[in-house]
C-alpha cells in the first residue's frame, strides 16, 4: 500500500501529477515593484539572525536583566511567535475571500503562494516591507513591556527565521529523512489535501490545541 508520504510525494509534484503551477507568476506591471515582492530565503533568515543576536548583546551588556531572565524572555518570544504563525497563517493568510478587495488582499498575501507553490522566491516577505514590519513589533512590543523586548524579540525573530527555514525545506525539496520530514508531510496535507488544517508551519502545536490538525 502506497504511504502517506508517497500520496503526497505525488501531489506535490514529486510523482505523476505536478502542483497545477509549477513556476513562477507576475504580480506587478512596475517592474521595481515587481522585483521587491520577490527575495533569496538566505536573505530574510540571515538578516533576522543578525538583528536578534545584536538585540540579544544589547539585553546582555545594556540592560540590567539577569541571564536567567533574558533567557526566560528569549524563550517566551519564540513560544509566542509559533502562535502568532498560526492566527496569521489561518485567519490573515486564509481570508475569507468575501469581497473583491478581500480577494484581493488573500491572493496577494498568500493565495499566489498556494497557486504556484514551487516558486522559491515567493516563501518569505520581501525584506523591503518585513524591515517596516519588524520596526512596526519591536516598538509595540517596547511599548508593551519596556526594556525587556531587548530580550523577547530576539526569541520572536528566531521563531520566525525557523519558520522561514522549515518552509523554504518542505516547498524546495524532497521530504528529508530526519525530523523535517514529519514538518514535510504536515504542511503537504495543508496544500495539497485540506486548505483548511494544518495551518502550523514550523510546529503543528495550535493545530492540536484548536483543533485543526489532519493526518
Amino acid at each position: 500500500m502506497e504511504s502517506t508520504t508517497e500520496k503526497l510525494q505525488t501531489m506535490a509534484g514529486h510523482g505523476k501529477t505536478r502542483p497545477k503551477n509549477s513556476g513562477t507568476k507576475k504580480l506587478f506591471d512596475n517592474p521595481i515593484l515587481e522585483a521587491l515582492s520577490r527575495t533569496h530565503i538566505m536573505v530574510p533568515i540571515s538578516m533576522w539572525l543578525v538583528l536578534s543576536t545584536f538585540l540579544g548583546w544589547y539585553a546582555f551588556t545594556y540592560t540590567d536583566m539577569s541571564t536567567g531572565k533574558i533567557a526566560g524572555l528569549f524563550a517566551t518570544g519564540l513560544l509566542v511567535f509559533t502562535l502568532f504563525e498560526y492566527v496569521l497563517h489561518r485567519y490573515l493568510y486564509h481570508l475569507a475571500p468575501t469581497t473583491p478587495k478581500r480577494a484581493k488582499i488573500q491572493y496577494t498575501f498568500h493565495g499566489v503562494h498556494h497557486e504556484y507553490p514551487k516558486d522559491k522566491t515567493r516563501l518569505a516577505m520581501p525584506p523591503a516591507l518585513a524591515i517596516f514590519v519588524a520596526g512596526g513589533f519591536f516598538g509595540f512590543f517596547f511599548l508593551l513591556m519596556g526594556e525587556a523586548a531587548y530580550a523577547f524579540f530576539p526569541g520572536f525573530l528566531v521563531g520566525y527565521s525557523g519558520y522561514l527555514s522549515v518552509h523554504f525545506i518542505v516547498h524546495a525539496y524532497a521530504p528529508p529523512k530526519n525530523f523535517f520530514k514529519q514538518l514535510w508531510i504536515n504542511h503537504s496535507v495543508h496544500h495539497y489535501k485540506n486548505t483548511e488544517s494544518n495551518y502550523g508551519v514550523s510546529t503543528p502545536i495550535w493545530d492540536y490545541v484548536f483543533g485543526s490538525f489532519q493526518k
